[in-house]
């Protein structure tokens, strides 16, 4: 077995934990991160720039993969890794967000989901073994179980259903898997309802997994119930296994979740909040098409390391946006990137330094959404 997971330091105060997670020659420290390349691409930045921000893992998404270019063309060049020129970590999500956001184009049986493919209008029908074989067949390192992920407005039986179907084809991931040096994460499912949460968390930590997430959260539910399942289900999650919380992203909500003991996040927000002039800084987010900042000479923040904030002010990257340019968007994701690569060297940090407490307080005083 090639998968390892260590606790390195434990916060006195609260839940929080830095850890290291090693997945073959591949090791990252926790709690980290993961910028969203679904397409293999995080939108707008090389992978050179991905790293220089801190970043060591991406998540990708195996289901678009599949489809375009599909398993055999990623084979041909290299697996994913030489495919985008990535030589960190890299996590593939199976496929189950899909179960759910394209819903009006997919049925789900016992088997597995077939879906109209948005590309060619195709058929696919995607298996837990599948999903298990293509994912190691690209050379990822963290696979995801297939899961249903019902919406947040389904009613009780539904997700119900959506839990039954989770927790068998969690069954025939484990026995599919064939590589070692691969791991896989098993996936909690049962929306905000806390009975099928718990229900659900018993079951699948009950499979040897290498990892367990928390998924169909960031769905719509409230922020209040969000927060709520998340605490409730983190003293059910094995605390010698990394604790994943799926998709989510706005850095008050990973504050309070580190602070539960959960070590993986993973959103868009960073890309396509800088996609639409949207700019995380310690107090919050700037909309740099505001007409406040036309004239600003000020950098998007201070002391920020990126190349955006090292060479530009506001008020040239938001005439950027005006304009219409390329270069506005990509400047904008990548001071996100190096923002939240920041707030996650801090986290760890003062975890470390058993002050995670009065940083994690300092930092949600000052930031407003």
């Amino acid at each position: 077995m090639t998968v390892g997971f260590r606790v390195i330091s434990e916060d006195k105060k609260t839940s929080a934990r830095v850890s290291e997670l090693r997945v073959g020659d591949k090791v990252i420290t926790t709690p980290a991160f993961m910028p969203v390349g679904t397409q293999a691409s995080v939108k707008g930045q090389t992978p050179a720039e991905v790293k220089e921000a801190g970043h060591k893992i991406i998540c990708m998404n195996a289901y678009h993969l599949m489809l375009r270019p599909g398993v055999d063309t990623i084979k041909m060049l290299g697996g994913l890794h030489l495919f985008m020129g990535w030589g960190g970590m890299i996590l593939t999500d199976s496929g189950g967000f899909q179960v759910y956001s394209m819903a009006p184009i997919s049925e789900i049986t016992e088997e597995g989901v077939k879906f109209t493919s948005h590309i060619d209008g195709g058929e696919v029908f995607l298996t837990p073994e599948l999903s298990v074989r293509v994912q190691e067949e690209m050379g990822t390192d963290i696979a995801m179980s297939l899961d249903v992920c019902p919406a947040y407005t389904e009613n009780r039986s539904e997700i119900e259903r959506a839990c039954e179907l989770t927790h068998g084809w969690a069954e025939r991931c484990l026995a599919t898997k064939s590589n070692d040096s691969m791991a896989l994460f098993g996936i909690i499912q049962g929306g905000v309802l806390m009975d099928l949460r718990e229900q659900s968390a018993n079951v699948i930590t009950s499979m040897d997994f290498d990892g367990y997430a928390l998924g169909g959260l960031s769905v719509g539910e409230p922020l209040d119930r969000r927060t709520e399942v998340a605490d409730a289900m983190s003293a059910h999650l094995p605390a010698d296994k990394p604790r994943y919380i799926m998709g989510v992203g706005f850095p008050d909500e990973i504050l309070r979740f580190v602070s539960m003991g959960y070590d993986l996040f993973d959103c868009v927000l960073p890309t396509r909040c800088g996609r639409n002039a949207l700019a995380f800084t310690r107090k919050g987010l700037l909309n740099l098409r505001k007409s406040e900042y036309r004239y600003d000479t000020l950098p998007i923040e201070d002391d920020c390391k990126c190349p955006a904030c090292s060479n530009f002010s506001r008020g040239y990257i938001a005439h950027l946006f005006r304009a219409g340019e390329m270069l506005a968007p990509r400047l904008t994701s990548l001071h996100n990137l190096y923002h939240y690569g920041w707030l996650f060297d801090r986290i760890r940090e003062s975890i470390c330094n058993n002050n995670f407490l009065n940083f994690r307080d300092e930092f949600l005083r000052n930031y407003k959404r």
